[in-house]
């Protein structure tokens, strides 16, 4: 998995649903990112007790993203039917309510298993790639199925990167946006350490 660190991200043909809920049965990932940013995440199942609340998390958070000129997809192994019916189901009631991103089927397992993510042969580890402007994957993060992720990482992962595709200095640990950043030199790590060593 690893091994996808820079790296093409795997493209896929597949139905997905769309936010205004039509079934596009042809959805391409790479087409659909058209040289943007992509957050593609993946999800074990439908209507189970983690995974809809970070599909809201993600929902709530979409704004934030489009922004940064990033475009959010969802994965689960579940079909578009099945995809349809959660989003129909009230958020009150287990549902994830009418996302506005496009969540698709990986009924064949084959877009799971491309990521490296599927379990067992059978469901997706919640994994979260972050894709970059030429379709590289630059960040990748996987947890275990009782794991909620955490999306404001995401977005910081984001700033990370477009804050050194920006200004070629590298994002120390639990730097944030506005952090100061180092430059990739001998003196530039020293003058780093020397002013912010205390605070990691």
């Amino acid at each position: 998995m690893l091994s996808l660190i820079g790296q093409p991200a795997p493209d896929f043909n597949a139905t997905a649903v769309m936010p205004d809920n039509t079934f596009n049965d042809r959805f391409r990932f790479h087409e659909y990112l058209g040289g943007s940013y992509g957050i593609l995440f993946f999800w074990p199942l439908d209507f189970t007790f983690v995974c809809p609340t970070e599909i809201i998390a993600f929902n709530h958070r979409l704004e934030d993203f489009q922004k940064k000129s990033v475009k959010v997809v969802g994965v689960s192994v579940d079909s578009a039917y099945t995809h349809l019916a959660w989003k129909n189901t009230p958020v009150d009631g287990g549902g994830i309510g009418n996302v506005r991103f496009p969540v698709v089927s990986d009924l064949t397992k084959g877009i799971s298993r491309s990521y490296g993510v599927l379990l067992n042969e059978s469901i997706a580890l919640r994994g979260t790639f972050l894709i970059d402007r030429s379709g590289i994957i630059r960040h990748l993060v996987v947890n275990d199925l009782p794991l909620g992720r955490n999306i404001d990482e995401a977005i910081r992962m984001v700033d990370s990167l477009q804050f050194f595709e920006q200004n070629g200095d590298v994002c120390p640990a639990g730097w944030n946006k506005g952090d100061a950043a180092i430059k990739a030199t001998e003196s530039g790590i020293r003058e780093y350490l020397k002013a912010h060593a205390k605070a990691l």
